[in-house]
């Protein structure tokens, strides 16, 4: 008999400078997640090193491996071993001085399912991510695999609808952000709520434009130096496809989820807010210029 309903696990986690740490930090929690029942577990990006992308150093490209590679075939033995889909963060080396921030999808089975490179890539304060990756060029994806389609996506493309809209239309049913995020500590006081609220919000409505579930997953802990760096804030949630958050974990501290994601639920409420039978993609085309400023 088909089931509509798969557990959703999420490995929140602090991470060090030790990669085989990570990697077993990572194990651990996957373990922990599918105990609870999760068959469908994302890790935060880039989960095998603290976040490099704060400084630009050309030392930090040895961090990149190939795909398939040392990441790929743990996370792969793990997915079998447990009957589980892993979805896990790579920074993939393409080729000499051809870089990605990667995210790739491990089946029940252990093959690799599918592979998605980060579309936006950053360039902010602390967040130097155009020093090191170059853009997607595999496009949105929905990827099936034995318990769920799911849609990954990472970080920075959690604030550009389209991103989210283009993988929905795909047939994810849920969207997935491995995430990297915080606050400039001396932003934290006058800024931190609003930050984290916007995060949150603008997921959330991704989740109800789609009629998908959206989850984020995250790391926790300050990464740099103490009278600087950054502060991940943590926050890994799931939410329905009408933007209920279904859990949420901690702003300062590792954490699992595991949430059950029931596709009737996707039906009913895309039957009731047919949004995307709604749209004038008659009337959409301008959505591709840089801008349609007057001059």
């Amino acid at each position: 008999m088909t089931t509509t309903r798969f557990g959703l696990g999420l490995v929140q986690m602090r991470c060090t400078n030790d990669r085989d740490e990570n990697l077993a930090a990572a194990e651990r929690g996957i373990r922990q997640a599918a105990k609870k029942g999760a068959q469908v577990i994302c890790l935060p990006e880039l989960f095998r090193s603290l976040y490099f992308c704060q400084t630009e150093d050309h030392a930090n490209f040895d961090l990149a491996e190939p795909i398939p590679g040392p990441t790929t075939q743990a996370l792969s033995a793990l997915a079998r071993e447990l009957g589980i889909v892993v979805i896990g963060s790579v920074f993939e080396r393409r080729a000499a001085g051809l870089y990605h921030n990667t995210a790739v999808v491990l089946d029940a089975d252990g093959h690799l399912a599918g592979t998605y490179r980060k579309m936006h890539i950053p360039d902010d304060p602390l967040y130097y991510e155009k020093f090191y990756f170059t853009p997607g060029d595999l496009g949105f994806q929905a990827i099936q695999t034995k318990h769920a389609t799911v849609g990954p996506l990472v970080c920075w493309d959690q604030w550009y609808p389209e991103a989210a809209r283009l993988t929905a239309l795909h047939g994810a049913s849920v969207l997935i952000y491995p995430t990297a995020i915080g606050w400039h500590p001396k932003e934290k006081k006058p800024h931190g709520a609003t930050q984290i609220d916007a995060w949150r919000t603008i997921q959330r409505a991704h989740a109800i434009a789609n009629g998908v579930y959206v989850a984020a997953v995250n790391r926790v802990g300050h990464e740099g130096p103490k009278d600087g760096g950054l502060e991940f804030w943590g926050a890994s949630f799931v939410c329905d496809p009408f933007g209920r958050v279904l859990a949420e974990a901690p702003q300062d501290r590792p954490d699992i989820l595991v949430v059950e994601c029931d596709l009737q639920d996707l039906e009913n409420i895309r039957r009731h807010w047919p949004f995307l039978r709604d749209r004038r993609i008659d009337a959409y085309a301008p959505i591709t210029e840089r801008s349609l400023e007057r001059k």
